[in-house]
């Protein structure tokens, strides 16, 4: 499976509240989640942001609370792909469950806002097509690979 989007950066230890402020989680609806996705750190993120896109974080990403809105709401708003030094183990559980990829890669520092990705999931293959560079992410294996293209854990199981 591959992905090929422009980026959006944000720094280390991006939590929960900023992903979807909590005032917002009184509804549980993609859409209306995808409205507010990151608008307490990136007011603009929702007029910016395109099918496809792909966020790139540093350091922690998805800190804070337990809550499955986080991801949800970066996948309804359109986003393909997250791609951080390292993600919070809740929020990295959580992204699988609905089905959203994301990718651990020491080199995610390097990606600049705005840089088109050319992302290889079953290889682990990062290709930063703005700068000419490559990073390697550890693959899933076949199985989480899977259960990400069938939309997550609840679709996986109904599927098998």
């Amino acid at each position: 499976m591959t992905i090929q989007g422009k980026t959006h950066k944000y720094p280390d230890n991006v939590d929960t509240d900023v992903i979807i402020p909590a005032r917002y989680l009184n509804s549980s609806d993609p859409a209306e989640l995808a409205k507010h996705c990151m608008e307490d750190i990136d007011a603009d993120f929702v007029r910016k942001v395109k099918p496809g896109d792909i966020i790139a974080a540093g350091r922690n990403f998805g800190c804070g609370s337990s809550r499955e809105h986080a991801p949800l709401a970066i996948k309804a708003a359109g986003v393909s792909l997250v791609i951080a030094r390292s993600f919070a183990r809740i929020f990295y559980r959580n992204a699988l469950n609905i089905g959203l990829p994301i990718l651990e890669c020491a080199q995610a520092d390097e990606i600049a806002a705005g840089d088109e990705l050319w992302v290889d999931l079953n290889e682990g293959l990062i290709k930063n097509l703005t700068q000419g560079t490559q990073y390697r992410a550890e693959p899933f294996p076949p199985f989480l690979r899977r259960m990400i293209e069938q939309g997550g854990l609840m679709a996986s199981i109904a599927a098998n």
